[in-house]
């Protein structure tokens, strides 16, 4: 669908959802590059929706003294205002000639006026699945392989999943360099392929950074992040690991009251990494993780456009993660 959307004219509104972040930002990276197909100079807009103002989308998409067009993406925008809605479906209605509108919605009741408005107003509507299970993850990966041109056995897919986890950024940004690793001959990636030229990589992924500026290792952390980006991985991957390991903790801490089996089951993960993170929340309060959360909600928005210097949004985040833990 997206390879489609890229090859022909896109709509003039379109609404993604979905809650995989790394889905999403494709499907709107497919709207992007089908208006930059038409206009290669197309301006583009990152608005967050809980910062929107009412009347901002009418200076953003009228039209510009200088011709050309303009694209305008509107992040999470389950938290745009009512009054911004409101004016939002009402330009899904009649939108603009010159501009592009993209809307990220992750589903769910929260928002749901602007979904039915958008549906209503005649938006195009792209819905991303949700990857939770295993299999589905296994064929993720043969998915990326294939799409670099290559296949991958069932072995070694299995042992890339292994080595990475689950995050489908972290999945992808890992098939990516195997099939620029893996010599060219080599059509079908093999499990010895996987461990020649992938277990070091995979020592210093996303996940090992926000482990070590969880546990408080600020010195540690730092070097990890410096050493991850220095290799090539990702400023967004290293900002959705740090997001995931704080959820984590967040959702420990809303089961305090459970035990063992009961908390692993409650958290839908194995009993000896509840026990990890049970173990490492205690290092954590309510107001120390809130700011913590708030640090890195801040990283990824300078990461995704607002700023200029992933790096040091990323260095800032990991030094008040280290410096909000006993914040009680």
């Amino acid at each position: 669908m997206l390879a489609l959307m890229a090859a022909t004219s896109p709509a003039p509104v379109t609404l993604v959802i979905g809650e995989e972040e790394l889905l999403v930002d494709r499907a709107v990276g497919a709207v992007v590059a089908a208006v930059r197909a038409v206009d290669p100079e197309a301006e583009r807009h990152e608005l967050i929706g809980g910062k929107v103002e009412p009347g901002e989308l009418a200076g953003l998409t009228s039209p510009s003294l200088f011709g050309g067009r303009s694209i305008i993406v509107v992040r999470s925008a389950q938290d745009l205002s009512k009054d911004v809605i409101t004016e939002i479906v009402g330009y899904a209605k009649q939108p603009a000639e010159d501009a592009t509108l993209v809307l990220t919605h992750p589903g769910g009741a929260k928002g749901k006026a602007l979904v039915d408005g958008l549906k209503k107003a005649g938006a195009a509507v792209v819905t991303v699945p949700k990857i939770t299970k295993p299999g589905e993850r296994l064929d993720f990966i043969k998915a990326e392989i294939k799409r670099a041109g290559r296949s991958i056995a069932p072995d070694a897919a299995q042992a890339l999943l292994d080595a990475v986890g689950n995050d489908l950024r972290e999945l992808a940004a890992a098939c990516s360099q195997l099939v620029f690793d893996t010599p060219a001959e080599h059509k079908t990636i093999t499990a010895a392929d996987v461990a020649r030229y992938h277990r070091g990589q995979a020592a210093v992924s996303g996940f090992t950074v926000a482990e070590s500026a969880a546990e408080g290792k600020a010195a540690e952390a730092l070097e990890q992040l410096r050493w991850s980006l220095a290799t090539g991985t990702p400023p967004v991957l290293i900002v959705s690991a740090l997001a995931k390991e704080l959820r984590t903790l967040a959702k420990v801490a809303g089961a305090r009251n459970a035990r063992g089996a009961n908390l692993a089951q409650a958290l839908g993960m194995p009993p000896w990494l509840a026990k990890r993170y049970q173990d490492r929340l205690r290092a954590w309060g309510p107001e120390g993780l809130s700011t913590a959360i708030q640090a890195v909600a801040d990283a990824d928005e300078q990461v995704k456009g607002a700023g200029v210097d992933p790096a040091y949004a990323l260095e800032r985040a990991v030094r008040i993660i280290c410096a909000s833990r006993n914040g009680r």
